[in-house]
């Protein structure tokens, strides 16, 4: 399985990609960073691409993958409307209209967050904006499309970018609410595996993603 992975700088991104370092089932992964990520694998390339909206420029290099584990984002703190809009919904659809065009038969996986908006009219700004990111999302025709709403993230194993501060927190939730936590080694095999298994959900919540992580697929090491 060749796939693309975004947002490998980030916490969530990073996590994920080092879980799809690990797994057998992953052949090539391709990282497009806006900035360079200092990590060496022999199934590891990069690709550096300064603006994501410019992700056209780039087609050639995006060619003959099997999926898209979108992980990038940021948080809303501190960011009006129009510019987590241009961001989070504008770059994420821009990277996606133009994968579904060279790579119709992609699966298109999308990290979101717990208590997104669906209907888009939360009072909640970032819960609005991700709701109508996930909503257009569904429309493209991908092979399969799926978001991922996880709620506290604690790194995957061996991790090192992540806030100490946001560790503890996550740790202390988990103590007293260990459904509303899950792993970023969680995170990455129920991506992996709703690429070869699919979902019956195209929007996942935190016990989908639990529940996708155990699956079969993952178990046996990639190998049915």
């Amino acid at each position: 399985m060749k796939i693309i992975v975004t947002g490998a700088t980030g916490m969530a991104g990073q996590g994920v990609l080092l879980e799809c370092l690990q797994n057998n089932a992953i052949t090539e992964i391709l990282m497009v960073n806006r900035k360079h990520l200092e990590i060496a694998h022999p199934k590891l390339k990069e690709l550096l691409v300064p603006d994501f909206l410019k992700i056209k420029d780039f087609s050639n290099s995006l060619k003959g993958y099997d999926a898209c584990f979108f992980c990038a984002g940021i948080s809303s703190l501190g960011i009006n409307e129009e510019k987590y809009t241009v961001i989070t919904y504008d770059t994420t659809l821009q990277f996606a209209k133009t994968l579904v065009k060279i790579n119709p038969a992609m699966v298109f996986n999308y990290i979101t967050g717990a208590y997104t908006d669906s209907t888009e009219k939360s009072k909640t700004m970032w819960a609005r904006v991700k709701g109508k990111t996930e909503n257009d999302l569904i429309k493209l025709p991908f092979k399969g499309q799926y978001n991922f709403r996880p709620g506290g993230m604690s790194p995957a194993k061996g991790q090192k970018n992540a806030k100490m501060l946001y560790v503890v927190i996550v740790n202390i939730i988990k103590v007293f609410s260990p459904k509303n936590i899950i792993s970023l080694n969680e995170l990455g095999q129920a991506m992996i595996n709703a690429v070869h298994n699919g979902y019956a959900k195209q929007v996942l919540e935190i016990s989908d993603i639990k529940k996708l992580a155990k699956d079969k697929y993952l178990q046996n090491g990639g190998s049915l």
